[in-house]
């Protein structure tokens, strides 16, 4: 049986790759900053939290790293711990940056360190490369983020690839555009405007406020996502590298919103407030990926599109 140990757990993709795990026959290992008090709130909602091994773990503690590891010796480690709010990332860019960043050496370090023949994977982000204007960004498109978050993320990526070439560890990055599922807290602007729309399909008299909703992402369905972070980690040791993951295809926000209302039979334009406070100092105006090398290497695609993910997320909300 192999064992996994899972950093970041609670958060909406260490359910979904801890669900996904279990039911591939892993023994699954979730690391939390607190075992003891945290709710795991995200486990419980798919019925898993009595299957998984919960232990306390501080990533940005290279003792407490170290300890865990060879304690457990896992087979497989998913990174996916640290601050994941790109607009807190503006209010809090110190914790980010240390969270993401210092998390990711310490695990790398104490991967080299045990000398056991661990694969790593880490949970990178699209927002790396910053605007790329309408280029569909690979695997090869130069990083100039744009924000805290996308600094952090940008050294994470550089550690692992630092300690793939220098130490020959099994480790890849999955750059990641935006996925979503109905375990987004409502801190992200998706699962506001599901929460929101909802509530008005259900008599509320309330409005919808949001920042700019002309700009334009890539979304996709979580559960497909943590797929592929699974399969990166069953290539030989020579494909060992960095994936992007996404659906190929870019949506503005307010398509978004409207796939969301109209699923509810509503007009968008009726309950939306547009607040400048809420624009970000430094944002993406578009984002638009080319994930052809995972469909080549891994054979992963997408298979839920934007208009898939709107409709899932308010049914499971309804």
């Amino acid at each position: 049986m192999n064992k996994a140990l899972i950093c970041g757990v609670s958060g909406q993709d260490g359910a979904y790759l801890a669900q996904l795990l279990l039911k591939k026959g892993y023994d699954v290992y979730g690391g939390s900053r607190d075992a003891q008090m945290s709710s795991f709130t995200n486990l419980v909602r798919l019925g898993i939290k009595n299957d998984i091994r919960l232990v306390s773990l501080s990533i940005n503690d290279f003792r407490s790293v170290l300890q865990t590891i060879l304690r457990i010796k896992p087979d497989e480690i998913y990174n996916l711990a640290g601050q994941s709010s790109v607009g807190l990332s503006f209010e809090q860019p110190v914790e980010t940056l240390e969270s993401i960043s210092v998390g990711t050496l310490n695990l790398l370090e104490a991967i080299r360190f045990s000398e056991l023949p661990i694969r790593f994977y880490n949970a990178g982000s699209s927002e790396c490369f910053g605007d790329t204007g309408q280029l569909a960004a690979d695997e090869t498109t130069p990083f100039r983020p744009r924000s805290p978050y996308g600094v952090a993320k940008a050294a994470a990526y550089w550690q692992v690839a630092n300690y793939r070439e220098a130490y020959q560890i099994h480790a890849s990055t999955g750059i990641l555009f935006n996925h979503e599922s109905p375990l987004r807290p409502e801190r992200f602007v998706t699962q506001k405007i599901v929460a929101t729309a909802c509530r008005i399909a259900k008599g509320s008299k309330e409005t919808l406020t949001l920042g700019n909703i002309d700009i334009a992402r890539d979304w996709g369905w979580a559960p497909d996502y943590v797929e592929a972070m699974w399969l990166m980690l069953q290539q030989d040791i020579v494909n060992a590298g960095d994936y992007v993951i996404a659906t190929g295809k870019t949506n503005k926000l307010k398509d978004f919103i409207e796939a969301v209302f109209t699923s509810l039979d509503l007009n968008w334009e009726q309950y939306i407030d547009i607040d400048q406070s809420l624009f970000r100092p430094t944002d993406i105006a578009e984002g638009h990926a080319n994930p052809v090398k995972a469909k080549r290497q891994l054979n992963w695609e997408a298979r839920y599109s934007m208009q898939d993910v709107a409709r899932e997320m308010v049914e499971a909300r309804m």
